[in-house]
């Protein structure tokens, strides 16, 4: 657990935007983990004599699923390249890959692998993202 230090820089940003980010990507990676404990396969074996009498719509539970995503990616493909950034640099700091106090460092690397577009895709391909940039926000102060 790394130590909380003073704020000494305002966001660009909004923290409660993060949290905002923190819920949905929460959201989603709780769908995913009951989806792999409950097998994840959703496959019905029928032998010549069975029929599927299953008249759940697989469809409309991913629908919703995939509204959460969606969401969350359309929120973060409207960031400008300096929320971008910062909003990499939380994750990243929640992650361990940077110290609170390495705050522009962290920043100024996000901004160099090029916070924009590639932001989104980026960010909902880390695993635990939601407890990332939760811890970052704690880390930083925010």
């Amino acid at each position: 657990m790394q130590k909380r230090v003073q704020k000494e820089w305002e966001l660009t940003i909004g923290p409660d935007t993060v949290r905002l980010f923190v819920l949905k990507a929460k959201a989603i990676s709780a769908a995913l983990n009951h989806d792999y404990e409950a097998g994840g396969e959703h496959e019905v074996e029928l032998d010549d004599s069975s029929h599927d009498s299953h008249h759940h719509d697989g469809l409309a539970e991913e629908e919703a699923e995939d509204l959460t995503e969606r969401e969350l990616r359309a929120l973060m493909n409207d960031l400008n390249v300096d929320e971008a950034a910062e909003l990499i640099a939380i994750a990243w700091i929640g992650r361990g890959d940077f110290y609170a106090s390495e705050w522009e460092a962290a920043v100024a690397e996000a901004r160099q692998r090029g916070a924009g577009r590639r932001a989104t895709k980026y960010l909902l391909g880390m695993p635990m993202l939601g407890d990332w940039l939760e811890e970052g926000l704690e880390a930083i102060g925010a």
